[in-house]
C-alpha cells in the first residue's frame, strides 16, 4: 500500500525538533511494510507561497507516486486545501490540538489566523473520506463536522527503543546537572504562550529553599536524539497547557519512569490513570508546587512500560493501516470502478 503523507511539520537541520511526532509515523508505517512518500510543506520557510502552491505540488506528487492514500498529518489550511481541492484519492486527516482548539492565548492577529485555521480544519474534516484525531476530547472540538463512523481515535505513538529508563545520575552528569538539587522539566517545542511557561515557573518558584535546590530546565530546540537524556535526568514533567491534544512528551516521560505532574489537559488524564507517583491538579502555582513537593519526598521512579506498548510506533502504524484499509474498501464497495480514483484533470491557480 502507498501513502502520500502530507505535513507542514517536519524535523530539519534549522529545526530538529519541529514535527517530530510525525517523522516517527512515518518510520512506524515503513517499519510495518507500508510505502510512503512525504510532502512536506514548508511554510516557514517560503510563507504564503507554500499554500499557493500546495494543489499542483499535490497532483504532481499524486501523478507520480500514484498513492493508494492521502493522509493529511495535520489541520487547517493545508488540509482544507488538499481534501477539497483533490477528489482522486481517498483522504485521512489527522488533528492534533491546535488545529481545533485554535490559539487562544496568542496576540490578536494571531488568533484571527488561528481561528480561520479551526474553520478549515472542520470543512476538512466533513470533505474527508476519514479522520483521525490524537485524543478522545478533540472529538467534539469537531463540531458535528464528521459523522462517527468516519472519526477514529488514534494517539501517536513514541519509540520504546528511544525512551526507556536509564541512570539518573549518569544522565545528569552528561548534562552538567546537580546530583543534589530536585530537577523540573518544562518542555515547550517553540516558547508557545499556550504552554503557559509563567504558570509552571511560579509553581517552581514556590518550591525553592536555600537548604533545598530546586532547578527549573525549559526543555526547548533539543535534538530529538538527546530528550531520552533530559527526560531521565530529571525528577519530574511539569506541564500546564492551557490546551492539549495528546502530548507526546507525556507519554515519553512515562516511557522513561519519570513522575508527571500536570493539569487535566488533552488525554493527560487518562494516560496517568492508576500510575502511583504521577498527579493532576488545578492550574494553580501552590497546587502544583504541593504535587511536585510529593514527587520529590516519593523519591522514586515509575514503573508502567508495559501499559505502553499500545503506543508504540509500531502499535499505533498497525491502527492507522486498518484506517486506510477500511477507507479504501468502502471507496471501492460505493464506486465498483476503481478509475474514480485516478488522477483527474487539474486547474492550476492560475487558471
Amino acid at each position: 500500500m502507498r501513502i502520500l503523507a502530507i505535513t507542514n511539520m517536519y524535523p530539519s537541520a534549522a529545526f530538529p525538533g519541529r514535527g517530530v511526532f510525525v517523522h516517527e509515523q512515518v518510520r512506524g508505517l515503513r517499519a510495518i511494510g507500508l510505502d510512503v512518500r512525504v510532502l512536506f510543506v514548508d511554510r516557514r520557510q517560503e510563507g504564503p507561497m507554500a499554500y499557493y502552491r500546495l494543489r499542483s505540488n499535490v497532483s504532481s506528487a499524486v501523478a507520480e507516486f500514484d498513492p493508494d492514500v492521502i493522509h493529511v498529518m495535520y489541520g487547517g489550511v493545508m488540509a482544507d486545501q488538499v481534501v477539497r481541492g483533490h477528489h482522486v484519492r481517498p483522504t485521512v486527516v489527522t488533528f492534533r490540538g491546535s488545529d481545533l482548539l485554535g490559539e487562544n492565548l496568542s496576540g490578536l492577529a494571531r488568533k484571527i489566523v488561528s481561528q480561520y485555521g479551526v474553520y478549515c480544519s472542520r470543512r476538512a474534516a466533513k470533505a474527508a473520506d476519514g479522520v483521525i484525531v490524537v485524543a478522545r476530547q478533540l472529538v467534539e472540538a469537531l463540531n458535528g463536522t464528521a459523522t462517527d463512523d468516519k472519526v477514529r481515535v488514534i494517539p501517536s505513538g513514541i519509540d520504546l527503543e528511544r525512551f526507556k529508563p536509564m541512570d539518573s545520575l549518569v544522565c545528569k552528569q552528561r548534562l552538567g546537572w546537580s546530583a543534589r538539587a530536585f530537577h523540573v522539566l518544562f518542555a515547550s517545542s517553540n516558547g508557545d504562550p499556550v504552554k503557559r511557561p509563567r504558570l509552571a515557573k511560579a509553581a517552581v518558584a514556590q518550591m525553592s529553599r536555600p537548604d533545598s535546590p530546586v532547578e527549573f530546565h525549559y526543555m526547548m530546540n533539543i535534538p530529538p536524539v538527546e530528550v531520552a537524556f533530559w527526560l531521565n535526568a530529571s525528577d519530574a514533567l511539569l506541564l500546564t497547557s492551557l490546551h492539549e491534544g495528546s502530548p507526546n512528551i507525556v507519554k515519553e516521560a512515562l516511557a522513561c519512569g519519570l513522575p508527571v505532574v500536570s493539569v487535566d489537559v488533552g488525554d493527560v488524564a487518562e494516560r496517568l490513570e492508576g500510575i502511583e507517583g504521577c498527579y493532576l491538579t488545578r492550574p494553580e502555582p501552590a497546587e502544583l508546587a504541593e504535587k511536585l513537593r510529593l514527587v520529590w519526598q516519593r523519591g522514586q521512579r515509575l514503573d508502567c512500560r508495559t501499559r505502553l506498548e499500545e503506543l508504540s510506533i509500531v502499535s499505533v502504524a498497525q491502527k492507522l493501516k486498518r484506517c486506510y484499509e477500511d477507507i479504501t474498501r468502502k471507496g471501492r464497495a460505493a464506486s465498483p470502478n476503481r478509475r474514480q480514483w485516478r488522477l483527474k484533470p487539474h486547474l492550476s491557480p492560475r487558471s
